[in-house]
């Protein structure tokens, strides 16, 4: 699997190296509980699910966005138990990844067939409500047994040089007319009160395939690394599923770093720098 990964890049070179530019208001950071987004984008050395992380999109492939890692599917009761992995061998068929694989729209079609338009006419483009995205990283954590305990690795290029994850997005829009009752309202006369605007639910999850030889040693499952030359084609292809093979492990490296990394809100440049004596 997936659960934490890093992108220690900064701004302008994430920007160039996937050639997008960040949307207004996407470099800051955001905290997950407040929505607040106070400081520019800085180098990440343990990002985890739950947390807004930047994504390229299907919809909008020059534009690096912000989203929460653990996709909710369009169908589900709640928001809560986000998924952050998806198999890559079911993505196409599984109920809660088959819509973002095949691009749908909020209609239900695919975000190409302009299926409902007037017979004659120019089908109108949708907005689409699940797509492909890319996932910009520069390594990813592996835990395995040892006899003192779990020990975590990070997986990178050796040169340490960027790449993209294999992602799935999903967006969902909040529900109308949605009232909500302000706590104490009720002391002061007051009844319900019309909610704070809420805008759309934005998740993704990180798409998993077979381990290539290095990580097959940490775990069975790893992280689908792009090739660059076929970045944009799971973006935009029908059926990219040959995309989603293990990455050759020849140029890459897997080292032990510290166990400070199991906690979520430690971040550091220290947590990607090898342990190993």
């Amino acid at each position: 699997m997936c659960g934490r990964y890093t992108l220690t890049l900064e701004r302008d070179e994430l920007e160039d190296r996937f050639g997008a530019r960040f949307a207004p208001g996407a470099d800051a950071t955001a905290d997950s509980n407040s929505g607040s987004k106070a400081e520019s984008f800085t180098p990440r050395y343990n990002m985890a699910p739950s947390q807004q992380l930047p994504v390229i999109t299907s919809d909008a492939p020059e534009t690096i966005q912000r989203f929460e890692w653990g996709l909710v599917p369009s169908w589900a009761d709640d928001d809560a138990g986000g998924i952050i992995n998806a198999r890559a061998e079911t993505v196409a068929e599984k109920p809660s990844f088959r819509d973002a694989y095949r691009q749908r729209t909020p209609g239900g079609e695919t975000a190409e067939s302009g299926v409902g338009s007037d017979a004659g006419s120019e089908p109108e483009p949708e907005t689409p409500a699940a797509g492909r995205c890319l996932v910009p990283a520069d390594g990813f954590y592996e835990w395995t047994e040892t006899d003192d305990g779990k020990q975590p690795y990070r997986v990178a290029f050796e040169d340490d040089r960027p790449f993209a994850l294999a992602g799935l997005w999903v967006r969902r829009e909040p529900e109308q007319g949605a009232e909500t009752t302000q706590a104490g309202l009720d002391a002061f006369g007051g009844g319900t009160a019309d909610a704070p605007e809420r805008g759309p639910l934005e998740t993704f999850t990180i798409v998993t395939t077979e381990p290539n030889e290095l990580v097959a040693d940490l775990h069975h499952r790893m992280a689908a690394i792009l090739d660059p030359a076929d970045e944009r084609r799971w973006l935009s292809d029908d059926d990219p599923s040959d995309v989603l093979q293990p990455y050759p492990a020849e140029e890459m490296h897997a080292y032990p770093v510290s166990t400070a990394v199991n906690d979520p809100s430690v971040e550091s440049p220290s947590l990607v720098e090898s342990t190993r004596a």
